[in-house]
């Protein structure tokens, strides 16, 4: 992991990356995007700067400000692309571009191939796509990197059911009831929908 991960990526997780972290009002996010531009005007050449304004601006739904920000980090830096790789795909999942989040993503793995959250997100790509086979195939990728990956579990699941492979969603239903994971209730209601409404 690079210098920039440690300090950032745990602030660009999927699929918070809106949502979590939100200043207190909207003063307070104005105020600290005026903040992190005068920093980026003070150190225009430093790229981490740069990934803390575009972390600012994500945050505060302003995408098409975060995307130029991580682009000008990759441009002073290209060794931050493992971090803003994620970040980018995280962006354009958020969007609803799923074609852009998934080359974002895939471009992620070249830096970290075995990465079971980069995995596990274009799965998430190629579920949204409805391409459940191939959401599947990275969801087992993920799964295969961290064996107690349980929401990648879980999406395996929903997958198979979507395609209709119902007997292998079944046997992860059984694992997760086994495991007593809250997991095993929403998955439930996918596999028994005749049941949502009682």
């Amino acid at each position: 992991m690079s210098k920039y991960t440690k300090r950032w990526l745990s602030k660009l997780a999927i699929p918070g990356l809106l949502c979590a972290g939100l200043l207190s009002s909207c003063s307070n996010q104005k105020d600290g995007i005026n903040e992190l531009q005068q920093q980026v005007w003070q150190e225009p050449g430093n790229p981490e700067r740069h990934i803390r304004l575009a972390t600012a601006y994500a945050r505060q739904g302003q995408s098409d400000e975060a995307f130029k920000s991580f682009e000008k980090a990759l441009e002073l830096d290209p060794e931050t692309a493992q971090d803003v790789y994620p970040a980018m795909g995280a962006l354009a999942f958020n969007q609803g571009d799923f074609e852009t989040a998934l080359e974002y993503f895939s471009r992620s793995l070249e830096y970290s191939p075995g990465d079971s959250l980069r995995l596990y997100d274009i799965g998430n790509v190629f579920f949204k796509l409805e391409r459940y086979d191939e959401a599947s195939a990275y969801y087992l990728k993920a799964i295969d990197n961290s064996a107690a990956f349980e929401e990648a579990y879980y999406n395996l699941a929903v997958s198979h059911i979507r395609s209709g492979r119902m007997d292998e969603a079944l046997k992860i239903y059984a694992w997760l009831q086994e495991k007593n994971n809250y997991l095993s209730v929403s998955l439930e209601r996918h596999l028994y929908p005749e049941n949502n409404n009682k």
